[in-house]
């Protein structure tokens, strides 16, 4: 059986707000995870995992545009840069979930979503323009909160699913074992086959993220 492509998004705030260590460290888990990822896909021979980044601050930018097979991926850091702008990062995305240019023979894509604040724009309609096409529907949803002052509420509609929860990253090693997981777990989820976006009814795999100890000095 010829292998259906798997696309793995990363949905990275970069605001001002993440600036420090925060970014060094969300960039030094995801540079890590991605071997992790390759092991994934090799378990998984009849899904193809194509891997790309959007990063939202005062405008949503696409930080690598084009899917790029894991096993050819090379993390490029991400920095800093202005407001907090999901509802754009969100639209971009939900053009991106079309079907063209989504194939039409793809598995469920996943979309990862990691911030540390609030929204400062119109995050809904972002989220209403996802939820109207057929693959947001269908997306793997996973999402990480960094520190105190991450919206749980907005990220919690972000999962659509009141099963589903955040994971909380407090401090480096949690953000560094939730990184880990949604890299992983998320994946695995995806590659189940489904039928045509088109279905009346999906249900997502399902998986439930890990209990992240919170024994680290070091809490933001």
């Amino acid at each position: 059986m010829a292998n259906r492509p798997v696309h793995f998004i990363w949905l990275l705030d970069c605001s001002y707000s993440m600036q420090g260590e925060k970014i060094g460290q969300l960039n030094y888990a995801i540079r890590e995870a991605v071997p992790e990822m390759r092991s994934v896909a090799h378990d998984n021979p009849a899904a193809q995992l194509l891997l790309r980044t959007l990063t939202f601050s005062t405008e949503a930018r696409w930080h690598h545009k084009d899917p790029v097979p894991v096993d050819d991926f090379t993390w490029q850091d991400v920095q800093v840069d202005g407001m907090t702008n999901l509802g754009e990062a969100l639209e971009v995305v939900s053009r991106e979930f079309q079907t063209p240019p989504m194939p039409q023979r793809a598995l469920k894509p996943v979309l990862a979503l990691v911030s540390d604040g609030v929204p400062t724009d119109d995050w809904k309609t972002g989220l209403r323009a996802l939820d109207a096409t057929p693959w947001g529907k269908k997306a793997v949803r996973v999402a990480i909160a960094i520190g105190a002052d991450a919206d749980r509420s907005v990220i919690q509609e972000f999962l659509g699913n009141p099963e589903l929860q955040p994971l909380d990253a407090n401090s480096p090693k949690q953000l560094a074992a939730a990184i880990r997981w949604a890299s992983t777990a998320a994946v695995k989820a995806a590659s189940q086959p489904v039928a045509s976006p088109t279905d009346a009814t999906v249900k997502q795999p399902p998986y439930a993220p890990p209990q992240l100890d919170d024994d680290d000095d070091d809490v933001w």
